[in-house]
């Protein structure tokens, strides 16, 4: 063989030899990651089969209903999801942070769901809010993100004082610029005419066609409750009481415990309940300062249920999906809970552990023509008493049998009228429950 041919041979049997290795390393992690993804687009699969070899049931894990029934008539259709939708999921399977500093979650203990959208200065009054809670490093925190905001999220990265795991909505409509569910061309825009402007879209009662960043409320509560329940390693086999936060709640000092002691009562003092609440419904209100117990209407500050609540809820899927009404709170008070054919009372103390703050709306503040300016400082002061657990076992229940405000026959303030939508809303209901619901 001449010296050229032979110094081309041995060069290209060195370069294969050195390149050999680096293709398995390739190989091997696009393994990873796929399966990482596999397990974390169908958690529901994946939840069955550890449930199948789980250990013993113990405090907080107990014999709910967990058979779902689904309508063969429906096939559920997810978006196709984007390069950062689909590293969002990816992070959705990370285990929680801080296990290290807080190895046990002790018997009895509460998790927590805070669930946010892009008002930091909030955020971070929440958060220190939480760190001053007593008992905190006994729950985990699962923090919920609509869309993905580099500031919102190196907030929740700095959380030190109890488990942290971070979950991202990888339909949100934030994260699809240019296609459903954000907006896609042709969509008919406000009160357009499809028919006269060609475009896509159904309207609701109102003539109105639907808004990406309005609609993500509705969407983003849906997916985190079918995700928390039904879809996480951490929670899917957790038949305790999950409290939902939400970014302008204030928590105080006493929330934790006060919660701990109502859900330990509300077998005793309100076996009918179907929540706790750490404040009235009334989000204005303080509270009665009464020496009893409160049971009233379910409110949207602090509450917490089990999964025996959440089996009755995800059964009422259609009811929620087909209602015209953007915001998830209204829909279930006018359309889910009348449908339990009784009222649905929530337990909660005579004061409230948990408070409403702030001036900006979910959606203001985003862009530079709609400012809202409102730096959150000072919102709300406490008493001594606000500090400590406050909540007696030992006091009767007062009833509020009159529930004020949004009930059955309320027909919807609207915004939910494109059945893209509705259909969305529809599969997160099912996306645990299926092999593999087809893109859209």
């Amino acid at each position: 063989m001449p010296a050229a041919a032979s110094s081309s041979h041995h060069h290209r049997t060195r370069l294969r030899s050195r390149t050999a290795p680096l293709l398995l390393l390739v190989v091997l992690a696009a393994f990873v990651v796929t399966e990482l993804l596999r397990s974390s687009s169908r958690g529901g699969f994946t939840a069955s089969a550890r449930r199948a070899g789980s250990s013993p049931a113990k405090a907080n894990h107990s014999a709910a209903p967990r058979k779902i029934l689904l309508d063969p008539a429906f096939t559920p259709r997810l978006p196709r999801q984007s390069p950062l939708s689909l590293s969002l999921s990816a992070r959705n399977a990370l285990p929680p942070r801080n296990a290290g500093r807080f190895p046990a979650l002790p018997d009895g203990h509460l998790k927590i769901v805070l669930y946010v959208h892009n008002r930091p200065r909030y955020l971070r009054l929440v958060v220190d809010s939480l760190s001053r809670v007593e008992g905190i490093g006994e729950a985990l925190l699962i923090v919920s993100h609509d869309g993905y905001f580099p500031e919102m999220d190196k907030i929740v990265q700095g959380i030190d004082f109890c488990q942290v795991k971070q979950i991202f909505a990888p339909y949100s409509p934030h994260l699809f610029p240019d296609t459903f569910p954000g907006v896609s061309p042709g969509d008919c825009q406000s009160n357009d005419n499809a028919k006269e402007k060609r475009c896509k879209g159904d309207p609701d009662q109102y003539g109105n066609h639907r808004s990406p960043r309005i609609v993500s409320l509705k969407h983003h509560w849906w997916w985190m409750m079918n995700t928390v329940w039904d879809g996480l390693e951490e929670t899917v086999d957790f038949d305790g009481h999950i409290l939902f936060i939400e970014e302008d709640h204030y928590i105080f000092p006493n929330a934790y415990r006060n919660a701990q002691l109502l859900v330990d009562l509300k077998p005793k003092k309100c076996p009918g309940c179907y929540a706790i609440n750490l404040a009235p419904s009334d989000v204005k209100a303080k509270g009665e300062g009464w020496e009893s117990l409160v049971a009233e209407k379910m409110g949207n500050i602090g509450y917490a249920f089990n999964r025996t609540v959440w089996r009755k809820i995800h059964a009422k899927a259609k009811q929620f999906c087909a209602f015209d009404e953007y915001n998830w709170d209204i829909t279930m008070w006018a359309t889910v809970y009348p449908s339990f054919g009784a009222p649905v009372y929530s337990l909660r103390g005579p004061r409230r552990s948990a408070a409403h703050f702030g001036k900006c709306g979910l959606h203001q503040g985003q862009g530079s023509s709609n400012v809202c300016v409102d730096n959150g400082s000072g919102a709300v002061e406490l008493e001594e008493i606000d500090k400590v657990p406050n909540i007696k076992a030992d006091w009767p229940v007062r009833i509020i049998q009159r529930q004020e405000g949004y009930q059955a026959g309320f027909k919807g303030w609207g915004g939910w009228g494109d059945r893209r939508d509705r259909e969305l809303c529809l599969s997160f209901a099912y996306m645990y429950h299926i092999k593999d619901p087809s893109p859209a």
